[in-house]
């Protein structure tokens, strides 16, 4: 094999080590972070207990309707519909109680509430 036939192949060899160390990092940050809100002991508290999707919805009607719409499907908030297919459970709790995501209010309903309205939304 010539010197320039090789330099390709070295090249590709260099940036395959290059972006799986790229994914490796990524993947160590999301791990950490997923960790740190499962440690969250709010979180962990949501996770453990049963919700009541019945209950749920009445506090999606009261809390998050005006925004999402009565049938979750967006207003002024996006639609909910199926967003469980697209979020995880920690995400969906960090998403209602963190304030992150303006115009959405910081909200946190008590751990059983929160279990209800997690539990109403992954029907959606």
């Amino acid at each position: 094999m010539t010197n320039q036939t090789a330099q390709p192949r070295v090249l590709v060899q260099r940036l395959a080590i290059i972006f799986i160390a790229a994914v490796a990092v990524l993947l160590a940050s999301t791990v950490s972070v997923y960790l740190y809100r499962v440690s969250d002991p709010y979180i962990q508290q949501v996770l453990e207990l049963d919700g009541n999707p019945e209950r749920g919805h009445a506090i999606f009607e009261i809390n998050c309707a005006g925004c999402h719409g009565a049938y979750a499907t967006g207003d002024v908030g996006p639609s909910l519909e199926h967003i469980s297919h697209r979020k995880s459970d920690v995400t969906l709790i960090q998403q209602v109680i963190s304030g992150n995501t303006p115009p959405m209010p910081k909200f946190q309903p008590s751990p059983q509430d929160m279990a209800d309205l997690l539990s109403y939304m992954k029907r959606l």
